[in-house]
C-alpha cells in the first residue's frame, strides 16, 4: 500500500513533512516544513500527523491574509502609541483619589480611633489600617516615579536594542492590522524603534502635564500626526464572502444555481487579491482596475493545472512569466467582471457601497463574431461523417471519428438537426419533455418552456415559445422517434441527456462536438460549434426575405408573455410560424442518407 504523502521517515523516526506555497517560499525563507512526529510506528505517525497538517495549513492561510508593512502603518503606530500613552496618563490621573478623597479617609480613620477600632495597643491593626490612608496620600509620586522610571528604561533600551518592554503595544498593533511583522525581521525591529521613540515622547509630555504644563508637543521629528490610516479590517459577518452568501440566499434577479456558482468563483478570484478582510466599503475603481489587470494574465484554467496548484492570484500571474501558459481571453475577463459587478450591484442597492465600481470595467467587445455558421460543404461533409452515419462506439467521443457500424441516435444526433431547421439552442432542445412535442391544430409543434416536469430552464423568459416543427425533421422521423419514446413511457424526449455538476444541459457534449469538428477537419481554431446550427437558421431566415425583428421571437430574443408560457396561440399566429420555420433551406444539402439511416437505426 502506497505511503501517505505527507509523511516522512527518515532513519528510524516518522516526520510530517509540507511542501511551502510557492507564493509563502520568500516569507518563510524557506521551501518545506518540517516536523517529528516521535514516534518509530507507522500507525502511530498517521494518527499524529494529520492535525500538523491541518495547523501548517491553517497558519498558510492566516499568512496569506496578511500584508506586507507601509510606511504609512509605521505612521499610523507612531501615532497611535503616542496618543495612547497620553489618553492612558488621562484616564489614570481622573482615577487617582482627590484631596478631598484623601481627607475623606483621615477623617475615617479618627472616627475609628474614637470608636476605640483602631489603638497603639495593637501596633500591627494600626498600621494595617492607616496603609490605605497612606497609598492615598502617595498615589500621584509614585504614579510620577513609575512614569519616570519606564521613560528611563525605555530611553536605555534604545540605544541597546532590548524591544521586551513595546513588544505587547507592537504585538497588539501588528495583529489588529494583519500585517507581516514576525518577530526577529528587520520590519519588525524597526517598529519597535520607532513606536519606543512614541512612548518615550508622550511619558515626557505626562511628566510636563505633572507640573501643569500641557503645552508640550513632540520633539522628535518621527512622532507626528499620521496622513493616512491602518488598513481596515472587515466588521465580523461582513466580509465580502460573506456577504455574498447573503447576496446568494436572496438571490434578487433569480439568477441559475450555475451562475451563482460561477460568480462565487469570480468573487472569490477578487477576495484573493485583496485579502479576506478586506472591509467590503474599500472595494473601489483602483481595487478592481488592478484586479482586472491581473485577469488579463491569467492563465487558461489555471485552477486545474498542477503548474499553480497552492498558488493565489498575483502568484499564479507571476508564476506564469516563467511557464508561458496561455492566457484568459477578453471575453472570459468579462465573464469574471459580469459575476462581480453583479454582486457590487447588490452592495450598491443595499448601502455597502455608494457606486458600482466594477460597472465601467468591462472589455470592449470584438466585431468580429466568434461564431460562424457552417458553409454548405462543411455541412455536407460533417453529415456524412462517421458519427452521422456509423462510427466505432458511441461510449466515448474518441471513437467518434472512427468510421464503424454503430449509429448514434440518441440527443446527440437530433439536437444538431434540431438547431439547424429551427434555431432553438441546444439545452432548450435536450431538456424537451415528450409532451413539449405535440400536435396542435394540425401542425407539429415544440413549446420550448418551463412548465411541466423536470429540472428545466430557459435562457430568459421571452425564450419560452413555440416553435413549429420544420417539414425536414418530420422526414428525418424525429416524429418517429418521438411516439417510439412515449411507448417505451418515458416522460422527456431525450432521456440520455444530462446536466453537469453545474446544471448545464448536455454541456459535455457541447464541448465535445467542436473537438469532433477538429478531428475530422472542419475547425481550426474558433468559430464553429454546435451554435453555428443556430446561426445557420439566422441566415436562412434572413435569405428567406425575413429581418431580425420578424423572427427574432422564433429563436427567444423577445420579451416573455403568457402566450409563450402556455403554449397556446391563435391558429392565424401558428400558421405564421409555420410558414416561417419552413422558410429555413439550405439549397444544396445532402441529409437523403441521414432519413435511411434513421429508419435502419429504428428497425435495429
Amino acid at each position: 500500500m502506497a505511503r501517505v504523502t505527507y509523511l516522512e521517515r527518515r532513519g528510524a523516526t516518522y516526520y510530517a513533512r509540507l511542501d511551502i506555497p510557492f507564493d509563502l517560499v520568500d516569507h518563510y525563507g524557506t521551501t518545506t516544513r518540517k516536523k517529528s512526529l516521535r514516534t518509530k510506528d507507522e500507525s502511530e505517525a498517521k494518527k499524529r500527523l494529520w492535525p500538523i497538517i491541518e495547523s501548517w495549513r491553517a497558519e498558510f492561510d492566516e499568512v496569506r491574509t496578511r500584508r506586507e508593512i507601509t510606511s504609512n502603518d509605521k505612521a499610523v503606530a507612531v501615532w497611535q502609541h503616542y496618543e495612547a500613552t497620553l489618553d492612558g496618563y488621562d484616564r489614570k490621573q481622573r482615577a487617582l483619589p482627590t484631596p478631598e478623597q484623601t481627607d475623606a479617609e483621615l477623617q475615617r480613620l479618627y472616627r475609628r480611633m474614637e470608636r476605640g477600632e483602631i489603638s497603639s495597643v495593637n501596633f500591627s491593626g494600626m498600621i494595617n489600617a492607616y496603609t490605605d490612608y497612606e497609598l492615598m496620600l502617595r498615589a500621584r509620586t509614585d504614579d510620577a516615579n513609575l512614569r519616570t522610571r519606564r521613560l528611563a528604561a525605555l530611553k536605555t533600551a534604545l540605544t541597546s536594542g532590548d524591544s521586551t518592554l513595546i513588544e505587547p503595544a507592537l504585538k497588539d498593533f501588528v495583529a489588529k492590522n494583519r500585517l507581516l511583522a514576525d518577530a526577529g525581521t528587520d520590519e519588525y525591529r524597526e517598529l519597535c524603534v520607532l513606536m519606543m521613540r512614541a512612548e518615550i515622547e508622550g511619558l515626557q509630555r505626562t511628566l510636563e502635564r505633572d507640573t501643569g504644563d500641557f503645552t508640550g508637543v513632540p520633539k522628535d521629528p518621527l512622532v507626528k500626526p499620521a496622513t493616512g490610516t491602518a488598513r481596515e479590517a472587515a466588521a465580523p459577518g461582513e466580509t465580502i464572502m460573506e456577504l455574498f452568501d447573503t447576496y446568494v440566499r436572496e438571490n434578487p434577479n433569480q439568477i441559475k444555481p450555475d451562475t451563482l456558482a460561477q460568480a462565487r468563483r469570480d468573487v472569490g478570484l477578487f477576495v484573493e487579491y485583496v485579502g479576506s478582510t478586506f472591509p467590503v466599503h474599500r472595494i473601489d475603481k483602483k481595487a478592481v482596475r488592478e484586479w482586472k489587470a491581473l485577469l488579463l494574465r491569467y492563465p487558461v484554467k489555471a485552477s486545474e493545472t498542477k503548474t499553480f496548484e497552492g498558488m493565489g492570484l498575483v502568484q499564479i500571474v507571476k508564476h506564469n512569466e516563467a511557464v508561458q501558459k496561455p492566457t484568459i481571453s477578453a471575453a472570459t475577463v468579462n465573464r469574471y467582471l459580469a459575476g462581480f459587478s453583479a454582486f457590487c450591484t447588490w452592495l450598491t442597492n443595499h448601502g455597502y457601497l455608494t457606486t458600482n465600481p466594477a460597472a465601467d470595467m468591462f472589455l470592449k467587445k470584438s466585431k468580429a463574431k466568434t461564431t460562424k455558421p457552417f458553409t454548405l460543404d462543411e455541412m455536407n461533409a460533417l453529415f456524412k461523417s462517421p458519427f452521422f452515419i456509423g462510427c466505432q462506439s458511441d461510449e466515448a467521443p474518441r471513437f467518434w471519428s472512427k468510421p464503424g457500424n454503430v449509429l448514434i441516435r440518441d440527443h446527440r444526433f437530433w439536437v444538431p438537426l434540431i438547431m439547424l431547421f429551427s434555431g432553438a439552442r441546444p439545452a432548450e432542445i435536450a431538456q424537451l419533455s415528450v409532451d413539449d412535442v405535440r400536435e396542435d391544430r394540425g401542425h407539429w409543434i415544440m413549446h420550448i418552456t418551463t412548465e411541466g416536469d423536470g429540472d428545466k430552464s430557459v435562457k430568459t423568459a421571452g425564450s419560452m415559445r413555440v416553435v413549429p416543427l420544420h417539414q425536414e425533421l418530420v422526414e428525418l422521423g424525429l416524429l418517429k422517434y418521438h411516439a417510439d419514446i412515449k411507448r417505451q413511457g418515458e416522460k422527456r424526449l431525450f432521456p440520455l441527456a444530462e446536466r453537469n455538476e453545474r446544471g448545464q444541459m448536455i454541456a459535455d457534449f457541447s464541448r465535445d462536438f467542436p473537438r469532433y469538428l477538429t478531428k475530422i477537419g472542419l475547425k481550426e481554431g474558433r468559430g464553429l460549434s454546435l451554435y453555428s446550427f443556430r446561426h445557420g437558421a439566422a441566415d436562412a431566415l434572413r435569405r428567406a426575405g425575413y429581418l431580425d425583428e420578424q423572427f427574432g421571437f422564433i429563436l427567444g430574443h423577445t420579451a416573455g408573455t403568457m402566450t409563450q408560457r402556455y403554449g397556446t396561440i391563435p391558429q392565424g399566429m401558428l400558421e405564421q410560424r409555420v410558414k416561417l420555420v419552413d422558410s429555413i433551406s439550405y439549397p444544396g444539402l445532402m441529409v437523403d442518407h441521414l432519413r435511411a439511416s434513421s429508419r435502419a437505426g429504428e428497425a435495429a
